[in-house]
């Protein structure tokens, strides 16, 4: 296993080169720079292939990818996992946290994993257009549900970098939480649908040896009653009926730099970031 300063120097290459304008339309360069990374890194783990689909923007039609590898595991014949994090960012924004943070850690899953070989297949998929809709993640879960391929797990990493002390520097989405959760910003959460609390249990479990404060939410109704937790890649897999959990710093409930300018590599916790890509990796390897 590689020790937490060799993840968190490996996790600063990869925001390094993944910082950026990623908007598919109004900074393709840098978009297409970001996916050519991606699938050279993922070629280092396995062969990688591509989903490709379609999108209509501004009476206009063109394909768009999602990039994937998979890691055979001990027990190839158990139903595997998914892991996935979104490349592209809104116009303007570097998207440091939002999402570089979650691709750097799901880089640095995959090469923890490749070494120290998982008891089921995992497979790991960056995802385009989340920030147009869930566009990549929808055409992901169709595509499995329509094949009825199992997923024993599915795993959306969704900003992973922003973290604080500050009093009161996290919120929610509902009054009731305030009197559950802590009120700062220095934790990671997961949130999933029912079928996964076992699940989250064993995850949070993981993620505080790795020393990574961690909190978990239960949602029912796929989470509807509180849109707020359905913002990400994991809610396309709960509409298709998988078990699918979110691993979040909470996005704007919590950053300030959400969806700006300021979404820099500067605002991110990489040593944190390390301990939650340890965590992931051994509660991910033993399921």
């Amino acid at each position: 296993m590689q020790t937490l300063s060799e993840i968190a120097e490996r996790l600063n290459g990869h925001l390094r080169s993944l910082i950026g304008p990623r908007d598919p339309y109004l900074h393709s360069g840098k978009h297409s720079l970001c996916q050519q990374y991606i699938r050279a890194e993922l070629a280092k783990w396995g062969k990688v292939t591509s989903q490709s689909f379609s999108a209509q923007r501004s009476q206009s039609s063109r394909k768009y990818y999602n990039w994937q590898t998979s890691l055979p595991g001990k027990c190839p014949e158990l139903a595997p996992i998914l892991v996935g994090a979104h490349y592209d960012t809104v116009p303007g924004s570097p998207g440091a946290d939002d999402n570089a943070s979650g691709v750097a850690v799901l880089l640095a899953i995959a090469e923890i994993l490749s070494t120290n070989p998982p008891r089921r297949p995992i497979h790991f998929v960056a995802f385009d257009l989340e920030e147009y809709g869930l566009v990549g993640s929808t055409t992901c879960a169709q595509s499995w549900k329509a094949q009825q391929r199992p997923i024993h797990l599915m795993l959306s990493l969704e900003m992973l970098g922003y973290f604080t002390t500050k009093p009161d520097s996290q919120a929610y989405p509902l009054s009731a939480l305030n009197r559950i959760y802590p009120s700062t910003g220095s934790f990671i959460a997961l949130i999933g649908n029912g079928p996964t609390l076992l699940q989250m249990i064993k995850l949070q479990s993981h993620l505080k040896r790795a020393k990574a404060p961690c909190q978990w939410l239960p949602v029912i109704n796929k989470g509807r009653q509180l849109p707020e937790t359905r913002r990400s890649d994991h809610a396309p897999f709960w509409d298709a009926g998988y078990p699918a959990i979110m691993v979040t710093d909470t996005a704007n409930l919590r950053n300030p730099h959400y969806h700006t300018a300021s979404d820099r590599i500067e605002t991110l916790n990489v040593d944190m970031m390390a301990k939650i890509a340890q965590g992931l990796a051994t509660g991910l390897g033993q399921m």
